[in-house]
């Protein structure tokens, strides 16, 4: 927790997901944004702000109190190095964290011992509909879980020119459905059911342009008997006005009730043996990502740096989702259920 009534804020990256990142800051009262950095200069100009090209220096001219990581995984070690070395002790990284599990261990190793504090900005967690559909578990509002699914159908891996418009380095990631996507439900699994004990995937690549797996299905086996399924393929799409909003749809089952959640954002209850449902969750206005959960996330760390309230997915904390990464990359690879007893 820091002694200062506000926060000065920098970015590290304003590549196309950055846009996000830099609105949310610009909206909040208790946050001066003052520098963004990133090796294309223009990228860096175009956000108004004072741009640099080298993060040191924009870190020792600017003083701030938190940087955030925009930036692919194979920057983020460095990236983070850089902002310890200059005395950050708050600092906000992309996911998926790091290139691997031993570096970010390391990584988070290295902050520990500077007194720092990484929170990964792995945000579907704080989709709107997801805290919904916690608290709707909480509540036991459809009894015992028994099974989850989630179908993810963005829509957009068709085609040459997949991902280039957007987000290129997608083509060349050699671990890509899961490393670069389905961590969020890995993330979003364990924050509605807890961590999984086991897990088993089977996945495979449909547009030969990219280099890693775009679908697959991954099965978790979580405490108290819930089973998830995770059913992925990027070049199919689901009935939605904006493919990008869910990203799919989910649907949670119980003793008691199920839970539908919709393209549109909405979450629905059905009673047991009833065919109406009620809406517990409305469909979503938000026209920008994901029911503003990047606002939620970066609103949520500022709480924590300013009053000290407890702090969701520290680098620490994720390391077990990046572990569980790593046993679903291990069932594909051998074909058979990895246990997670040992994370």
């Amino acid at each position: 927790m820091t002694n200062r009534a506000s926060l000065r804020v920098v970015c590290a990256g304003a590549g196309y997901f950055s846009e996000f990142h830099y609105d949310s800051w610009r909206r909040m009262e208790r946050v001066t944004l003052v520098g963004s950095c990133d090796r294309d200069i223009a990228k860096a100009n175009d956000t108004g702000l004072p741009a640099y090209g080298d993060l040191g220096t924009m870190l020792e001219e600017q003083s701030p109190d938190l940087v955030d990581i925009i930036l692919p995984p194979t920057a983020h070690a460095e990236a983070i190095c850089t902002a310890l070395a200059a005395g950050i002790k708050w600092i906000i990284c992309q996911k998926p964290f790091c290139n691997n599990l031993a570096e970010a261990r390391r990584i988070v190793a290295e902050a520990n011992s500077a007194n720092a504090t990484i929170i990964v900005h792995e945000n579907f967690r704080f989709q709107p509909w997801y805290r919904a559909i916690r608290q709707a578990l909480d509540d036991q509002r459809v009894g015992d879980v028994q099974q989850a699914t989630f179908r993810f159908r963005p829509g957009d891996g068709q085609g040459p020119r997949a991902y280039l418009d957007r987000q290129a380095y997608f083509q060349e990631m050699p671990r890509f459905l899961v490393h670069e996507t389905a961590v969020h439900w890995v993330d979003t699994f364990r924050y509605l059911f807890g961590n999984p004990l086991a897990v088993y995937a089977d996945l495979r690549k449909i547009n030969p342009v990219i280099a890693g797996e775009d679908a697959g299905y991954i099965l978790f086996d979580h405490p108290g008997g819930v089973r998830a399924l995770f059913d992925g393929n990027r070049t199919l799409d689901h009935a939605a006005d904006n493919l990008r909003r869910t990203m799919g749809i989910g649907l949670i089952e119980g003793s008691e009730g199920t839970l539908t959640l919709s393209g549109d954002g909405a979450v629905r209850l059905r009673a047991f043996g009833e065919t109406e449902e009620t809406t517990l969750h409305p469909p979503s206005s938000w026209s920008g990502f994901g029911g503003d959960c990047v606002h939620a996330l970066q609103s949520h760390v500022v709480s924590g740096v300013l009053i000290g309230s407890a702090l969701e997915n520290t680098a620490e904390d994720y390391l077990t989702v990046i572990a569980i990464e790593d046993a679903i990359y291990a069932s594909a690879g051998t074909g058979r259920k990895q246990e997670l007893d040992r994370i």
